[in-house]
């Protein structure tokens, strides 16, 4: 009898979990997670994290005793055993066996004993030879780890902010400082590596950990998303502003396409589960080798991920794929048997769910498998960002103008005026070129490094400062007492402007990390939140001064969702807008929001100027819009 559903592989590498109550199986989740809504029940087999198959009986222990100076799971059986602690088990096990057979009789009495005693010597022989082999293996792999990175290094180094600025080059040095050197560690516990070890693991504090891979996989998935990417196209580095030798260096491998699938498999993502699994064996059938990741392990997602799609009859065919591979895979047989029970019974009802389920596709190619309520307004933010839907029309853009500003011959600017540029007219946005320095972007940036941190976000709920999943970047906040270039930026704001920022908030400098972005908010505070700025005592935010102290290669817009407009990053520009109209209510057409970044590094500065000290600068209107 049929019953139960598909069954998933198990969310945590290598837990054993029970295995009745379903008929069939899915792939291994590295968190576990508890989801409050899934459709289906999944139970989980015991699985092997290495393999990604079904788990043989536990080894018989090699050893019946404890040995001394050797971890416990070595000889317990419990565990599973490296090659080279068997070898040197099974040998201490050997001499064992040799001093209790001295001591009970004299051996040399016997030639036949003694020819047993042959066999054992070439059996101690023959281990010992593993041993070395073993030993000179894992120099070897150490050998080729030092030639890899090597040559990561010196590419690196000759452009460290353009190689980090391209986003699979930053994914893999997280993975490989959180996942891979942890590999490498294993490989050089001797005595000959304490130094190795010890610095290692006073520098582990600063490694990344699974959060931080996570992350960077999740960022990847969203430019995937936002600029509309198919994993070849990242897969081959080939990214859109990204040179021909760039995109050479930072090729994803099986296995980095595997571990992107399984993030996005322990977030019971199926959509880009899918899509990075096919990658993954689709780089496996074309050639492409792997020591750690198999067919068989992928198609295991695979099925699983384009089951819970609503896709049955793909299931079925990955998961008969995966047994020609391995036909004694438990749960494979299992969903093989549950995949063609349930489509047996969907063809009385094809037709009538068929229409249903391309819609649901359709909807789900056109959200990136995310909830419909993930954002209003994603749809719109994300054509912008990718240079689609700009609402600016001729006619309008024909008023725009660039002109010399000298903010009504103001003494600093009578005679160098700064060039001004209409971005937008309704709301205004205007931009200022070149207007700060090289060196005085560059002592900022100098200034904000060591300070910077997580950006936070105002809850509204707590009035507190926050972290938040659309805020990716971090910042830092320098006061214009902090050095001379910051106090002659602030000046130069209140110059430019004709506001005073002696009630502004500090200067927040921001740079943006792998698919750093801040999705669509305001500045200013709303009626919701009257209390949004009640601590600082100067009122709303009425302007905002957005300073560009980077170029971007692709990505990384300023966009503003309600009117439709896009402003691109120039290093050494800066843009400025009003948040609030005369009447000092809130301009709900700033709404706005910094795209991901596809391929650079988003370097930016803002000044948040508030309403006290603005009384006879800026007077009120009577009209509330106005």
């Amino acid at each position: 009898m049929i019953s139960g559903a598909a069954e998933e592989p198990p969310r945590r590498r290598g837990a054993l979990l029970p295995t009745g109550g379903a008929v069939s199986a899915a792939p291994p989740r590295d968190r576990v997670r508890v989801w409050t809504h899934r459709p289906l029940r999944a139970d989980l087999p015991n699985r092997s994290a290495d393999t990604n198959r079904c788990q043989a009986a536990e080894p018989v222990p090699v050893c019946s005793e404890p040995v001394p100076n050797h971890r416990a799971e070595d000889c317990s059986g419990t565990g599973r055993l490296s090659r080279m602690n068997l070898h040197h088990c099974w040998m201490i096990c050997l001499l064992l066996l040799l001093t209790s057979t001295s001591a009970r009789s004299d051996l040399f009495t016997s030639i036949g004993q003694m020819m047993d005693l042959l066999f054992v010597e070439k059996d101690l022989v023959t281990s010992l030879k593993d041993y070395i082999r073993a030993e000179e293996d894992r120099l070897q792999a150490i050998r080729r780890w030092a030639d890899k990175l090597d040559f990561l290094s010196a590419a690196a180094s000759q452009d460290p902010e353009g190689f980090l600025g391209h986003p699979v080059n930053a994914f893999k040095l997280i993975k490989r400082l959180n996942t891979e050197w942890a590999e490498l560690e294993s490989l050089v516990l001797t005595d000959v590596s304490d130094v190795f070890v010890s610095n290692l693991t006073i520098q582990r504090q600063h490694f990344p950990n699974d959060d931080d891979q996570s992350g960077a996989a999740k960022a990847l998935m969203r430019l995937q998303d936002t600029y509309r990417l198919d994993t070849d196209t990242i897969s081959s580095g080939q990214l859109p502003g990204s040179s021909p030798v760039a995109s050479m260096r930072s090729v994803l491998t099986v296995e980095d396409c595997f571990d992107l699938g399984k993030v996005a498999y322990s977030e019971a993502d199926y959509y880009h589960t899918e899509l990075w699994m096919a990658q993954a064996l689709k780089q496996l059938d074309q050639g492409d080798t792997s020591t750690t990741v198999d067919a068989v392990s992928i198609l295991d997602y695979l099925s699983y991920a384009v089951y819970q799609q609503g896709t049955l009859q793909r299931a079925l065919d990955f998961t008969k794929r995966l047994l020609e591979l391995d036909p004694t895979h438990q749960r494979a047989n299992g969903n093989l048997k549950y995949f063609e029970y349930q489509l047996s019974k969907q063809k009385k009802e094809e037709d009538r769910q068929e229409e249903e389920k391309e819609e649901q596709r359709r909807r789900r190619r056109e959200t990136g498998g995310r909830h419909d309520d993930y954002l209003p307004e994603r749809n719109k933010y994300e054509r912008l960002c990718r240079g689609e839907g700009v609402q600016m029309t001729p006619r309008r853009l024909s008023r725009l103008f660039c002109r010399y500003h000298d903010n009504g011959h103001h003494p600093r600017y009578v005679i160098g005026p700064v060039k001004q540029e209409d971005e937008w007219d309704r709301p205004r946005i205007v931009r200022y070129h070149d207007i700060v320095s090289e060196k005085e972007m560059e002592k900022v940036k100098e200034l904000a490094k060591p300070r910077l941190r997580r950006a936070t976000v105002h809850d509204p709920q707590t009035g507190r400062l926050t972290t938040a999943h659309y805020r990716v970047s971090k910042s830092a906040w320098l006061g214009a007492f902090e050095h001379p270039v910051v106090d002659q930026i602030n000046q130069r704001i209140q110059d430019v402007t004709g506001l005073d920022v002696s009630t502004a908030e500090d200067l927040q400098v921001a740079n943006y990390g792998v698919g750093g972005q801040y999705e669509p908010h305001f500045d200013f505070g709303r009626k919701d939140e009257p209390d949004a700025f009640e601590e600082l005592g100067t009122g709303n935010r009425i302007a905002t001064w957005l300073l560009y102290m980077s170029d971007v290669q692709a990505g990384g817009a300023t966009v503003f969702t309600d009117i439709g407009a896009a402003v691109q990053p120039k290093k050494g520009s800066a843009v400025f807008w009003y948040n609030l109209h005369h009447s000092g209510e809130g301009d709900y057409r700033t709404r706005h929001a910094a795209c991901p970044v596809l391929l650079g590094n988003k370097w930016v500065s803002n000044k948040w100027i508030h309403e006290r000290g603005q009384e006879f600068r800026r007077r009120c209107g009577l009209r509330e819009t106005a």
